[in-house]
């Protein structure tokens, strides 16, 4: 009889600092496993070999910066059976996506001596914008944990056990004190997806919003809390214009407070 086929898994890079490829290569005696599992098509982070698709699960990892980016994920859709989009890059539009609120071609003018060489497109959004993703997992990096829960589930035909709930449920979880009760320091769990373990709130400070927004969060009523505790609207867009910019919840409430802003 012949081999039974593995999977083909294919890891992508776009506009991205390689930070949740790392976490899978971290990974190490896990990463061992997975290959042994399944075959790694393409990894170029890893592995120079690649290996045509179509592929059985393919991770894209990095915000959608240029044409080539939007035409290479459409291929990637094309001869992909899944695709989950990896990373705050990918689901929110990463740090990058502060261009958005601004001209794209006045950064471009300043920096690079030949701008005419430079082909950008005019906004860094979501792999989601542009094409259909079967999942995403949120994260600035990933949690290495969730990428292998993740993987395992979709090649073997289940749904990723990932929660969706708030940070503040971590928070709790770990006996860590709010920091907006006890401090009055603004913080983003109460509308952040979970997955990083309350990493800032553990050490005395306020949630970045590295995992984007929670399932069903209310970021307007955050906002107003933190009006309370004395921040000005300029302070609140940006705290929403951070890790995940991009991300629908957190770029429409940066817009409104935005607008407030110049009202008043």
């Amino acid at each position: 009889m012949g081999e039974k086929h593995k999977p083909k898994l294919a890891v992508w890079k776009f506009g991205s600092c390689a930070g949740c490829q790392l976490a899978l290569l971290n990974l190490e005696d896990e990463l061992l496993e997975i290959a042994g599992a399944v075959e790694i098509a393409y990894f170029l982070e890893a592995s120079r070999a690649a290996v045509k698709g179509p592929y059985d699960l393919s991770l894209a990892e990095g915000s959608i910066t240029t044409p080539h980016d939007a035409e290479r994920i459409r291929e990637v859709r094309r001869t992909s059976r899944y695709l989950v989009a990896i990373g705050a890059c990918a689901t929110g539009g990463g740090i990058q996506a502060l261009r958005n609120f601004a001209d794209a071609d006045d950064f471009v003018r300043t920096v690079y001596a030949t701008p005419k060489y430079i082909e950008t497109l005019a906004e860094s959004m979501p792999v989601s914008d542009h094409v259909h993703v079967d999942f995403e997992l949120r994260g600035c990096p990933v949690n290495g944990r969730q990428l292998l829960e993740l993987t395992s589930a979709f090649l073997h035909g289940r749904r990723p056990n990932i929660p969706t709930y708030s940070l503040c449920i971590e928070c709790k979880q770990r006996q860590i004190p709010c920091v907006m009760v006890s401090k009055g320091t603004a913080c983003l769990g109460p509308v952040t997806q979970a997955g990083c373990g309350a990493l800032c709130p553990a050490h005395n400070r306020g949630c970045y919003g590295c995992f984007g927004p929670m399932e069903t969060p209310n970021p307007e009523a955050l906002s107003e809390q933190w009006k309370r505790l004395g921040l000005r609207d300029e302070e609140i867009v940006r705290a929403y214009r951070g890790f995940t910019a991009a991300a629908e919840a957190f770029k429409k409430e940066s817009e409104a407070r935005e607008k407030q802003a110049i009202q008043s």
